[in-house]
Protein backbone atom coordinates (compact mmCIF):
# COMPACT_ATOMS: atom_id res chain seq x y z
CA UNK A 1 0.00 0.00 0.00
CA UNK A 2 1.57 3.36 -0.91
CA UNK A 3 0.55 6.66 1.32
CA UNK A 4 2.08 10.53 0.37
CA UNK A 5 2.60 13.36 1.94
CA UNK A 6 1.90 16.75 0.78
CA UNK A 7 4.27 20.05 0.54
CA UNK A 8 3.03 22.72 0.58
CA UNK A 9 3.75 25.47 -2.38
CA UNK A 10 5.33 23.53 -4.53
CA UNK A 11 2.61 22.58 -7.02
CA UNK A 12 2.71 22.88 -10.63
CA UNK A 13 1.48 26.50 -11.97
CA UNK A 14 0.67 26.07 -16.01
CA UNK A 15 0.98 28.96 -18.39
CA UNK A 16 -2.74 30.31 -18.68
CA UNK A 17 -2.63 30.04 -22.49
CA UNK A 18 -0.38 27.64 -24.56
CA UNK A 19 1.82 28.77 -27.86
CA UNK A 20 0.40 28.18 -31.23
CA UNK A 21 -2.98 27.11 -29.28
CA UNK A 22 -6.23 27.98 -31.37
CA UNK A 23 -9.71 27.13 -30.67
CA UNK A 24 -11.42 24.63 -32.67
CA UNK A 25 -14.77 23.10 -33.24
CA UNK A 26 -15.96 20.56 -29.92
CA UNK A 27 -15.15 17.43 -31.56
CA UNK A 28 -11.88 18.32 -33.88
CA UNK A 29 -8.59 17.97 -32.60
CA UNK A 30 -6.35 20.61 -30.62
CA UNK A 31 -4.99 22.79 -33.05
CA UNK A 32 -1.92 23.32 -33.77
CA UNK A 33 -1.11 20.00 -34.59
CA UNK A 34 1.64 17.17 -35.88
CA UNK A 35 -0.15 14.64 -37.60
CA UNK A 36 1.06 11.54 -39.21
CA UNK A 37 -0.87 9.50 -42.31
CA UNK A 38 0.46 5.86 -42.78
CA UNK A 39 -0.92 3.77 -45.66
CA UNK A 40 -0.16 1.71 -48.45
CA UNK A 41 -0.19 3.53 -52.06
CA UNK A 42 -3.87 4.47 -53.21
CA UNK A 43 -5.63 3.38 -49.63
CA UNK A 44 -6.96 7.53 -49.53
CA UNK A 45 -4.23 9.46 -47.61
CA UNK A 46 -4.60 12.12 -49.21
CA UNK A 47 -8.20 12.15 -49.05
CA UNK A 48 -8.26 11.87 -45.58
CA UNK A 49 -5.79 14.72 -44.98
CA UNK A 50 -7.47 17.21 -47.09
CA UNK A 51 -10.87 16.45 -45.17
CA UNK A 52 -8.75 16.60 -41.82
CA UNK A 53 -7.47 20.12 -42.86
CA UNK A 54 -10.29 21.49 -43.99
CA UNK A 55 -12.70 20.69 -41.38
CA UNK A 56 -9.87 22.40 -38.58
CA UNK A 57 -10.40 25.39 -40.57
CA UNK A 58 -6.60 26.76 -41.51
CA UNK A 59 -6.61 29.90 -43.08
CA UNK A 60 -4.44 28.05 -45.55
CA UNK A 61 -1.79 25.27 -46.49
CA UNK A 62 1.41 25.22 -47.34
CA UNK A 63 2.11 22.78 -49.84
CA UNK A 64 4.92 20.47 -50.09
CA UNK A 65 5.03 17.79 -52.78
CA UNK A 66 7.01 17.04 -56.21
CA UNK A 67 3.06 15.29 -57.31
CA UNK A 68 0.67 18.22 -56.33
CA UNK A 69 -0.57 18.68 -59.74
CA UNK A 70 -1.91 14.75 -60.52
CA UNK A 71 -3.75 15.95 -57.36
CA UNK A 72 -4.82 19.16 -59.04
CA UNK A 73 -8.73 18.50 -58.05
CA UNK A 74 -7.90 17.55 -54.41
CA UNK A 75 -5.81 19.96 -53.70
CA UNK A 76 -8.32 22.67 -54.82
CA UNK A 77 -10.18 22.26 -52.02
CA UNK A 78 -7.57 23.69 -50.35
CA UNK A 79 -6.57 27.83 -50.02
CA UNK A 80 -3.06 26.55 -50.83
CA UNK A 81 -0.29 29.88 -51.20
CA UNK A 82 2.79 28.51 -51.47
CA UNK A 83 3.94 25.26 -53.32
CA UNK A 84 7.46 23.52 -52.83
CA UNK A 85 7.48 20.74 -55.25
CA UNK A 86 11.15 19.78 -55.20
CA UNK A 87 11.67 17.47 -51.39
CA UNK A 88 15.66 17.68 -52.68
CA UNK A 89 15.52 20.79 -51.88
CA UNK A 90 16.70 21.35 -47.87
CA UNK A 91 16.23 25.36 -47.96
CA UNK A 92 12.10 25.05 -48.30
CA UNK A 93 12.12 24.45 -44.84
CA UNK A 94 13.99 27.95 -44.25
CA UNK A 95 11.50 29.57 -46.61
CA UNK A 96 8.31 28.20 -44.80
CA UNK A 97 10.05 29.39 -41.64
CA UNK A 98 9.99 32.67 -43.16
CA UNK A 99 6.84 32.66 -44.59
CA UNK A 100 5.36 32.11 -41.00
CA UNK A 101 7.81 34.78 -39.63
CA UNK A 102 6.70 36.94 -42.00
CA UNK A 103 2.85 36.60 -41.28
CA UNK A 104 4.49 37.73 -37.47
CA UNK A 105 6.13 40.78 -38.48
CA UNK A 106 2.80 41.62 -40.51
CA UNK A 107 0.63 41.22 -36.94
CA UNK A 108 3.24 43.19 -35.22
CA UNK A 109 3.15 45.99 -37.89
CA UNK A 110 -0.85 45.97 -37.74
CA UNK A 111 -1.17 46.13 -34.09
CA UNK A 112 1.68 49.14 -33.71
CA UNK A 113 -0.53 51.20 -36.54
CA UNK A 114 -3.75 50.67 -35.43
CA UNK A 115 -2.45 52.17 -31.97
CA UNK A 116 -1.05 55.03 -33.53
CA UNK A 117 -4.42 55.36 -35.59
CA UNK A 118 -6.41 54.95 -32.34
CA UNK A 119 -4.23 57.55 -30.30
CA UNK A 120 -4.65 59.81 -33.97
CA UNK A 121 -8.42 59.86 -34.11
CA UNK A 122 -8.40 59.97 -30.29
CA UNK A 123 -5.95 63.30 -30.08
CA UNK A 124 -8.47 64.69 -33.22
CA UNK A 125 -11.83 64.27 -30.83
CA UNK A 126 -10.11 65.92 -27.94
CA UNK A 127 -8.42 68.89 -29.76
CA UNK A 128 -4.84 67.70 -29.15
CA UNK A 129 -2.13 68.91 -31.42
CA UNK A 130 -1.29 66.36 -33.68
CA UNK A 131 2.15 65.57 -35.29
CA UNK A 132 2.44 66.00 -39.10
CA UNK A 133 3.69 62.54 -39.33
CA UNK A 134 1.02 60.89 -38.23
CA UNK A 135 -1.42 62.55 -40.20
CA UNK A 136 0.41 62.18 -43.57
CA UNK A 137 0.85 58.31 -42.18
CA UNK A 138 -3.12 57.61 -42.48
CA UNK A 139 -4.73 60.83 -44.41
CA UNK A 140 -5.44 60.17 -48.05
CA UNK A 141 -8.39 62.32 -48.86
CA UNK A 142 -9.85 60.83 -45.80
CA UNK A 143 -8.26 58.83 -42.57
CA UNK A 144 -7.90 55.37 -43.75
CA UNK A 145 -7.68 52.73 -41.04
CA UNK A 146 -4.34 50.35 -41.44
CA UNK A 147 -5.47 46.59 -42.87
CA UNK A 148 -4.50 43.35 -42.11
CA UNK A 149 -5.37 40.18 -44.35
CA UNK A 150 -6.34 38.45 -40.91
CA UNK A 151 -7.76 40.86 -39.52
CA UNK A 152 -5.91 41.60 -36.83
CA UNK A 153 -6.17 37.44 -35.73
CA UNK A 154 -3.05 35.22 -36.52
CA UNK A 155 -3.54 32.84 -39.27
CA UNK A 156 -4.12 29.29 -39.20
CA UNK A 157 -1.23 27.77 -41.48
CA UNK A 158 -1.16 24.10 -42.03
CA UNK A 159 1.56 22.47 -44.10
CA UNK A 160 1.52 19.11 -45.68
CA UNK A 161 4.18 16.75 -46.55
CA UNK A 162 3.16 14.17 -49.43
CA UNK A 163 5.33 12.08 -51.63
CA UNK A 164 8.68 12.52 -50.19
CA UNK A 165 9.49 8.88 -49.54
CA UNK A 166 14.14 8.81 -49.83
CA UNK A 167 13.89 12.26 -50.65
CA UNK A 168 17.15 15.12 -49.04
CA UNK A 169 14.25 16.08 -46.50
CA UNK A 170 13.80 13.06 -45.28
CA UNK A 171 17.01 11.58 -45.82
CA UNK A 172 18.95 14.70 -44.36
CA UNK A 173 16.30 15.49 -41.40
CA UNK A 174 18.02 17.76 -39.22
CA UNK A 175 16.00 20.72 -40.25
CA UNK A 176 12.91 19.20 -40.36
CA UNK A 177 13.29 17.78 -37.03
CA UNK A 178 13.90 20.93 -35.71
CA UNK A 179 10.53 22.11 -37.34
CA UNK A 180 8.75 19.51 -36.15
CA UNK A 181 10.09 20.25 -32.74
CA UNK A 182 9.18 23.94 -32.76
CA UNK A 183 6.87 23.87 -34.75
CA UNK A 184 3.94 25.56 -32.60
CA UNK A 185 6.04 28.00 -31.35
CA UNK A 186 6.93 29.44 -34.97
CA UNK A 187 6.30 33.03 -35.84
CA UNK A 188 6.93 34.10 -32.46
CA UNK A 189 4.75 37.67 -31.17
CA UNK A 190 6.42 40.58 -28.64
CA UNK A 191 3.25 40.23 -26.70
CA UNK A 192 3.95 36.14 -26.01
CA UNK A 193 2.38 33.23 -28.15
CA UNK A 194 3.19 32.86 -31.67
CA UNK A 195 1.65 32.34 -35.06
CA UNK A 196 2.81 28.16 -34.83
CA UNK A 197 2.42 25.44 -38.21
CA UNK A 198 0.26 22.60 -38.10
CA UNK A 199 2.53 19.74 -39.78
CA UNK A 200 1.02 17.00 -42.17
CA UNK A 201 3.27 14.33 -42.92
CA UNK A 202 1.47 11.56 -45.65
CA UNK A 203 3.67 8.32 -45.79
CA UNK A 204 3.63 4.76 -46.76
CA UNK A 205 5.55 2.99 -43.50
CA UNK A 206 5.48 4.21 -40.39
CA UNK A 207 9.06 3.02 -39.52
CA UNK A 208 12.11 3.35 -42.29
CA UNK A 209 15.76 2.77 -42.08
CA UNK A 210 16.52 5.63 -44.62
CA UNK A 211 14.13 8.32 -46.47
CA UNK A 212 11.01 7.88 -44.56
CA UNK A 213 10.02 9.27 -41.18
CA UNK A 214 12.31 9.26 -38.82
CA UNK A 215 11.93 9.18 -34.87
CA UNK A 216 11.95 12.51 -33.75
CA UNK A 217 9.34 13.29 -35.82
CA UNK A 218 7.00 10.40 -35.06
CA UNK A 219 7.40 11.53 -31.24
CA UNK A 220 6.10 14.65 -31.49
CA UNK A 221 3.28 12.79 -33.26
CA UNK A 222 -0.42 14.27 -31.94
CA UNK A 223 -2.71 12.94 -34.50
CA UNK A 224 -1.98 9.30 -36.27
CA UNK A 225 -4.26 8.03 -38.85
CA UNK A 226 -3.65 4.16 -39.67
CA UNK A 227 -5.18 2.56 -43.30
CA UNK A 228 -5.03 -0.68 -43.60
CA UNK A 229 -1.81 -3.17 -43.41
CA UNK A 230 -0.92 -6.26 -43.22
CA UNK A 231 2.52 -5.63 -41.53
CA UNK A 232 2.05 -7.07 -37.75
CA UNK A 233 5.19 -5.27 -36.78
CA UNK A 234 4.01 -1.90 -38.05
CA UNK A 235 1.16 -2.27 -35.86
CA UNK A 236 3.30 -3.09 -33.08
CA UNK A 237 5.30 0.01 -33.71
CA UNK A 238 2.31 2.08 -34.20
CA UNK A 239 0.60 0.22 -30.89
CA UNK A 240 3.63 1.30 -29.04
CA UNK A 241 3.62 4.98 -29.94
CA UNK A 242 -0.17 5.21 -27.88
CA UNK A 243 2.20 5.72 -25.02
CA UNK A 244 1.29 2.80 -22.88
CA UNK A 245 -2.56 3.92 -22.70
CA UNK A 246 -3.82 0.55 -23.78
CA UNK A 247 -2.46 -3.00 -24.46
CA UNK A 248 -1.06 -4.29 -28.06
CA UNK A 249 -4.32 -6.39 -27.46
CA UNK A 250 -6.72 -4.31 -27.28
CA UNK A 251 -5.06 -2.16 -29.82
CA UNK A 252 -5.32 -4.98 -32.52
CA UNK A 253 -9.35 -5.45 -31.60
CA UNK A 254 -9.32 -1.64 -31.54
CA UNK A 255 -7.73 -1.39 -35.20
CA UNK A 256 -9.87 -4.31 -36.37
CA UNK A 257 -12.83 -3.01 -35.63
CA UNK A 258 -11.84 0.65 -37.30
CA UNK A 259 -10.56 -1.04 -40.55
CA UNK A 260 -14.16 -3.54 -40.73
CA UNK A 261 -16.46 -1.35 -40.03
CA UNK A 262 -15.03 2.55 -42.02
CA UNK A 263 -16.37 1.80 -45.36
CA UNK A 264 -14.19 1.62 -48.50
CA UNK A 265 -11.42 3.64 -47.34
CA UNK A 266 -11.38 2.60 -43.59
CA UNK A 267 -8.91 4.01 -41.32
CA UNK A 268 -8.18 4.19 -37.33
CA UNK A 269 -7.74 7.84 -35.72
CA UNK A 270 -5.51 8.19 -32.84
CA UNK A 271 -5.62 11.41 -31.27
CA UNK A 272 -2.73 11.41 -28.73
CA UNK A 273 -3.54 14.90 -27.13
CA UNK A 274 -7.45 14.06 -27.51
CA UNK A 275 -9.70 17.19 -25.74
CA UNK A 276 -11.02 16.44 -22.39
CA UNK A 277 -14.64 16.62 -23.55
CA UNK A 278 -13.97 13.66 -26.30
CA UNK A 279 -15.27 10.07 -24.91
CA UNK A 280 -11.92 8.43 -26.28
CA UNK A 281 -8.07 8.97 -28.31
CA UNK A 282 -9.57 6.31 -30.85
CA UNK A 283 -12.35 6.90 -33.82
CA UNK A 284 -13.56 4.88 -36.95
CA UNK A 285 -12.29 7.85 -39.88
CA UNK A 286 -13.00 10.97 -38.09
CA UNK A 287 -16.93 10.32 -37.54
CA UNK A 288 -17.18 7.70 -34.98
CA UNK A 289 -15.28 7.88 -31.29
CA UNK A 290 -14.50 3.88 -30.37
CA UNK A 291 -15.17 3.50 -26.60
CA UNK A 292 -12.57 1.03 -25.33
CA UNK A 293 -13.22 0.34 -21.22
CA UNK A 294 -10.09 -0.34 -20.43
CA UNK A 295 -9.25 3.25 -21.36
CA UNK A 296 -12.30 4.23 -18.79
CA UNK A 297 -11.05 2.79 -16.06
CA UNK A 298 -7.59 4.87 -16.31
CA UNK A 299 -9.79 8.23 -16.61
CA UNK A 300 -11.67 7.04 -13.66
CA UNK A 301 -8.54 6.06 -11.19
CA UNK A 302 -7.30 9.62 -12.59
Amino acid sequence: MLTTQSVKGLQIVPPKETSGAYETAPDMPKMHNVVVIVGKRAAGKSVAAINLIEKMGYDYTIAVSPTMNSNKELMSRLNIQHTFDDPDDLTCIDKIKEIVNEEARDLERYKHEMKEYNKLMRDIREGQKVGDELMLKFFDNDFVKPKHKWKGQKPRIAVLFDDMLGSMIYSKPRKINALSTYSRHLGQLEEGGSIGVSLYFLIQSFKMQTGGLNRVIRNQCTQLIVFRTKDNKELDDIADSCGGEISKEKFIQVYDYAIETGGDHPFLFIDLHKKENHPSMFRVCFNKFIIVDELNKKEQIK
